[in-house]
């Protein structure tokens, strides 16, 4: 065959994480940059080797991009997470429309681009270069079928190509290394590129035709209208993400990406490709709020299935199938710039406290919405019973730091007591919230400041974003003098221009250690909202609004000199609560 020529920097380079976008289907993601390259996808699950790792430097990638020069822009439709990358060059407007099929089989990813010109002509360059095992799994059986279809392997997975029959292998030295093509574009005749991998015999072939109108049609259901909040249309793009990210199994991923750097060589790179039980619970809170649905019931089915699982060993973090947690390891890849390689999650070592008081929390709001059924009450007992007997108990705390007696952490499971109490049988709410009233007590008087505000631990006397939280979710009045000195003393300590930080990490200007952190912007709105300042809110909610990518998807930091994201994206809290905000901001405070 006959070979054609692909530029020596034919791996894509790294760009800027707000110019990325997000395609998902549950069962995994992958990014797209603005030269049409996907350059992160991991197969069959969230948490499986890379197919495509070109983002934190490794081999594999699949492109399609305007041959010439030319000017980048895209959006999603609405209503879905299907986007469209745009181009206007030198000759024309070409558009590439990207999804994974929805809803995604756990088995079989089915990767669509649909690339054509809106205006006058045009050429694009497609390369498909997949590498299993993040880059040790090389090609292998590649060939061209009847009909111009490819096919090949990649260490366990299969492979399948279709719409590009004129392509030609890529080959460096004697190995071929992927596909390409050159495809001349015509407006009215845009052409269907299916990618097809999975973890076992491939089956009958996709019709492009079908599986678009069926990806479509399912997105349309899955997304509710969410007129009554603030920012109707960014709440829907919010759900939309926190749906993508939701398995099968009820699980949602903490994000889509790992290693991707919060600071710059400061070390902070990890993978969050699991499922944290808080931020689970913190999702499932934010839909509660919009006034449930499905995806609120599978937060609350994988929840329950962790806690009669493991009781009171429940772990911070599971994948997707409710496995453990791997160890964490590095790949001898370069990582994304500033960054590392770093696979697994230390996480799975810890014990967190908290995650008992937010499963509480969540199963409280779901049973307001008459969502909880008597296995998720049982679940319930269980997660009350922990906190009965593990409450004293030193632990990682919500930033999964060294083990203390954290605040928040105490805290929190006295409002998630609190809450359940409001809803259980006399029996047993009376013993519910007497242990709350007894945590909160010993917390009182274990680490209140001299001030009359919570300290992080009886240790550690500074102030920290995590203590906003327990008096939103009922742990103590909001007008009680411990929660009104607590939300001033955060203000003037960790804020600035209505950006939030989590905490003080040394005696460096607060920007110089870590970016603002983008879930405390909003829990600061929510906190000025009980607090019945509602102007103050709504300038929290837009500033932090506004700090999100051009794609729409939050990281988890915004660096507020440079005016860019940092760590992995898209962050599945921030989204939660910024939903929660746009929810309760448009309402009257409770």
């Amino acid at each position: 065959m006959n070979r054609i020529l692909v530029p020596r920097n034919a791996t894509p380079e790294p760009h800027a994480l707000r110019d990325y976008a997000l395609i998902a289907d549950g069962e995994r993601g992958a990014l797209v940059g603005p030269s049409g390259d996907i350059s992160w996808l991991c197969a069959p699950h969230w948490h499986s080797d890379a197919v495509f790792a070109a983002l934190i430097g490794g081999p594999g990638h699949y492109s399609v991009t305007p041959r010439g020069r030319f000017v980048h822009g895209g959006y999603y439709e609405e209503g879905g997470l299907i986007w469209r990358n745009r181009w206007i060059t030198e000759t024309g407007i070409v558009e590439c429309r990207d999804a994974l099929v929805f809803p995604g089989d756990p088995h079989r990813t089915v990767l669509l681009r649909r690339v054509g010109a809106v205006d006058g002509t045009a050429e694009v360059m497609v390369r498909l270069e997949p590498w299993g095992g993040f880059g040790t799994d090389a090609l292998r059986d590649v060939r061209r079928e009847d009909g111009g279809t490819w096919t090949g392997r990649n260490g366990a997975l299969r492979w399948r190509w279709h719409g590009a029959r004129k392509a030609r292998p890529v080959r460096r030295g004697l190995r071929t290394t992927g596909l390409a093509a050159v495809l001349t574009l015509r407006p009215g005749r845009p052409r269907d590129l299916v990618l097809e991998i999975r973890d076992g015999p491939l089956g009958d072939p996709v019709v492009p035709s079908r599986a678009w109108a069926a990806t479509q049609n399912n997105w349309a259901r899955a997304v509710p209208g969410l007129a009554s909040t603030l920012a109707p249309e960014d709440a829907r793009h919010t759900w939309t993400v926190l749906r993508s990210l939701t398995s099968s199994t009820g699980g949602m991923v903490g994000a889509a990406t790992t290693s991707l750097p919060e600071r710059a060589e400061e070390g902070r790179n990890y993978d969050y490709r699991y499922v944290w039980i808080r931020d689970q619970c913190y999702a499932g809170q934010a839909l509660a709020a919009c006034g449930g649905h499905e995806l609120l019931d599978d937060t609350v089915r994988f929840v329950c299935a962790r806690l009669h699982e493991d009781g009171p060993r429940l772990a911070p973090a599971y994948t997707i199938t409710g496995g453990p947690v791997p160890d964490q390891r590095t790949l001898g890849l370069p990582g994304y710039p500033g960054g590392y390689d770093r696979v697994g999650n230390w996480v799975n070592r810890q014990f967190q406290l908290d995650v008992f008081g937010e499963a509480l929390l969540l199963f409280s709001a779901a049973h307001r919405l008459g969502r909880l059924d008597a296995d998720g009450r049982r679940a319930a007992e269980v997660a009350a019973d922990a906190i009965a007997r593990r409450w004293q108990e030193p632990d990682a705390g919500i930033w999964e730091l060294e083990n203390r007696p954290w605040t928040h952490s105490r805290l929190i499971c006295a409002a998630g007591l609190r809450s359940l109490a409001e809803t259980a049988p006399a029996r047993v709410a009376a013993s519910w919230a007497a242990l709350a009233d007894r945590i909160v007590a010993a917390t009182s008087a274990t680490a209140l400041h001299p001030a009359g505000r919570w300290q992080r631990s009886p240790g550690d006397p500074h102030v920290d974003a995590a203590l906003l939280l327990p008096p939103l979710r009922g742990a103590l009045p909001a007008e009680d003098p411990r929660t009104r000195a607590t939300l001033l003393a955060f203000k003037r300590e960790l804020t600035t221009g209505h950006y939030a930080y989590r905490f003080r990490h040394d005696e460096r200007p607060l920007e110089e250690a870590e970016g603002a952190f983008l879930l405390c912007g909003f829990i600061m709105a929510l906190a000025e909202h009980q607090q019945h300042r509602r102007e103050e809110a709504l300038r929290w909610f837009e500033r932090n609004r506004a700090a999100c990518g051009t794609t729409g998807l939050f990281a988890e930091e915004f660096d507020i000199r440079q005016r860019q994201l940092r760590g992995n994206v898209p962050q599945a809290f921030v989204h939660a609560l910024f939903l929660e905000s746009a929810t309760r901001l448009a309402a009257p405070p409770p």
